[in-house]
């Protein structure tokens, strides 16, 4: 838990019916709605494909035997396995869809063959070349081939099933047959057809999902370094005003002694000639930084505070200006300012600014019309702030911002080498906490080693 003053409730019976009226909402939410609420995964909600197959094959087996051989002519033998092979090509084609297509046609060349010489010699009429059980189980075997290879694969095979079908039955036929080459053509087509097409929507969501994953990440990764360019672009701001002041300084010190050595002289004309080059570089990068700010505000979704680009960097000097703005709006905002106060670094003094702002622009945004606090507590090593929100009083409206105002906050506190955490507070309401120390470590880890939680910091 965070050393700042703890946010609690005025009464027992103020929390009790606080307590209540929250539970009361959360049912309404749960009996009182239209959501859809799906089935947790299941292992044998996976597996229910794969035994609906192993079902068909199962069928197209027996089934293919005992037609073959009751009404084809064929030997137990031989019909169990022809259809045997038909069958095992169903449950092969889950895991091996090429071998299974190579047996599935095996067995029907097979099949053909051997069902040929005792096409005619009954007053009945035969299927051929197809049987009913191969055509079931070729449908199988192209379905799951179409499913998995590449299109050009399944219509290979389908072209090649065409054709063995064509050559037996219109090169090899008999005197006494029913036709199925067509219709097993026919049906086999509209299967890899439906295959083709479902693999192809399947590749199409999954290169979706791919490309959503990283323009999401390319946009974090942007605004990451927009935040870094804005941070850079205000702390020159700070150096280049502290190289002047040394360079004045370095000018006037040999006037405040009285004759003053000639190695004193140099070397202080050294400081300041060196302050000065130091000074130039700086004013050349900070005029490429801020040739890049397209915004009159300090924010890079133009949220700021309407200061110009180059106007001085905010202190908490400023901070009452900042909260009477979000006053003006019609919200209530409340400070509480505790320890002894003290001028900071500039550093901190601008990064504790632009958390409070960026926090009070979020219970704008996203908070309307809850209540605000804003603490500051001046401790002996360093600023704690906290920005706490209480619960909306209506839906927030959309937002059109890219959502990434904690990440801002996060890159100027792991800067400083502190420590901030960020999660919902009291029903519906948003806590900020950052803690900022006057000397950060030597070895101040930046944003992708971040540092040790501070003893008190939840």
């Amino acid at each position: 838990m965070s050393r700042l003053g703890r946010v609690t409730d005025t009464g027992v019976g103020r929390a009790l019916r606080a307590r209540v009226t929250g539970w009361l909402r959360g049912l309404r939410g749960d009996l009182w709605t239209v959501r859809v609420d799906s089935l947790p995964p299941s292992t044998w909600l996976r597996w229910l494909p794969h035994g609906l197959l192993c079902l068909a094959a199962f069928g197209i087996t027996v089934g293919g035997a005992g037609d073959m051989a009751d009404n084809g002519h064929l030997g137990s033998g031989p019909a169990l396995l022809i259809a045997g092979g038909q069958g095992s090509a169903v449950v092969l084609g889950m895991w091996r869809p090429v071998p299974a297509w190579w047996l599935s046609l095996g067995a029907f060349v097979l099949g053909a063959a051997m069902l040929h010489g005792r096409l005619g010699g009954d007053p009945d009429t035969y299927t051929w070349p197809w049987t009913p059980a191969g055509i079931i189980a070729q449908m199988f075997v192209l379905l799951l081939l179409a499913l998995r290879v590449p299109t050009r694969a399944a219509m290979a095979a389908l072209a090649l099933t065409a054709l063995l079908t064509y050559g037996m039955e219109s090169r090899w036929g008999a005197e006494r047959y029913d036709r199925t080459g067509l219709v097993a053509i026919s049906l086999v087509t509209v299967v890899v057809i439906l295959g083709s097409a479902l693999r192809g929507r399947r590749e199409a969501r999954a290169q979706l999902v791919e490309q959503t994953t990283l323009t999401a990440e390319e946009r974090t990764r942007r605004t990451l370094l927009e935040e870094r360019s804005r941070i850079a672009r205000e702390l020159h701001d700070v150096v280049a005003h502290h190289m002047s002041v040394i360079s004045i300084q370095a000018q006037v010190a040999p006037h405040l002694v009285e004759n003053p050595p000639d190695e004193l002289r140099e070397n202080l004309a050294g400081i300041r000639q060196n302050a000065l080059e130091a000074l130039i570089e700086l004013r050349r990068v900070l005029g490429v930084l801020r040739s890049e700010h397209t915004g009159p505000g300090d924010a890079p979704d133009g949220s700021g505070d309407g200061t110009a680009p180059h106007a001085p960097q905010p202190t908490l000097d400023r901070l009452d200006a900042l909260v009477e703005n979000t006053r003006a709006v019609g919200r209530e905002v409340a400070t509480d300012i505790s320890g002894e106060r003290r001028p900071l670094p500039p550093g901190v003094e601008l990064s504790a600014y632009r958390i409070v702002q960026e926090a009070l622009s979020n219970a704008l945004r996203h908070a309307p019309g809850a209540n605000i606090t804003v603490r500051l507590t001046y401790e002996p090593d360093g600023l704690e702030v906290e920005i706490v929100n209480g619960r909306p009083t209506g839906p927030p409206p959309p937002s059109t911002g890219a959502g990434h105002g904690l990440l801002g906050m996060r890159e100027r506190v792991a800067m400083l080498g502190g420590t901030m955490t960020a999660h919902p507070w009291h029903w519906d309401g948003f806590r900020v906490t950052a803690f900022l120390p006057d000397t950060p470590p030597v070895d101040t880890p930046g944003t992708d080693h971040p540092t040790a939680p501070r003893k008190g910091t939840s």
